[in-house]
């Protein structure tokens, strides 16, 4: 049997959000200096960038933990996680100034407004999308790490 299974849950946890960060840090300076968009970037990628990577690989530690104890897949295991990762990013977005809950939606950095139905529909979304990245990608690596 291989050694420290719970570091190599770590690692394949954060594998793919440290990919994705790219994806989106890039977004973010394309909107800011190539379409003069004025979006705080300092502020509004502190979460992502520090916690989002390191809170899968807690949750993929904690799925090899529940392993031994009847558990849900893990397309499932990793569906629940924005219900925990929505409720920060408000709390934490609110705190900053970048979130404003209004009566009719959620303003963003002051200036972009969001119906409360339109993030209904994006979080039933991003639901599936957790869902496939951590049925397909992260147990991929789980799998490449000996740990599937």
């Amino acid at each position: 049997m291989k050694p420290h299974p719970y570091l190599r849950a770590y690692m394949a946890g954060i594998t793919v959000p440290s990919m994705m960060l790219l994806v989106v840090l890039s977004g973010f300076l394309t909107a800011r200096y190539a379409f003069h968009i004025p979006i705080p970037i300092e502020r509004a990628i502190i979460f992502p960038m520090a916690l989002v990577p390191n809170i899968f690989g807690l949750w993929n530690i904690f799925y090899l933990w529940l392993r031994p104890r009847p558990h849900l897949p893990i397309g499932f295991h990793g569906a629940i996680l924005p219900f925990i990762l929505a409720p920060l990013g408000f709390r934490l977005a609110t705190c900053l100034g970048l979130l404003t809950a209004t009566s009719s939606g959620l303003v963003w950095f002051g200036r972009i407004e969001l119906p409360y139905h339109v993030f209904a529909i994006g979080f039933c979304f991003g639901l599936i999308a957790y869902y496939l990245v951590w049925k397909y990608l992260v147990g991929f690596f789980n799998d490449v790490l000996g740990i599937a």
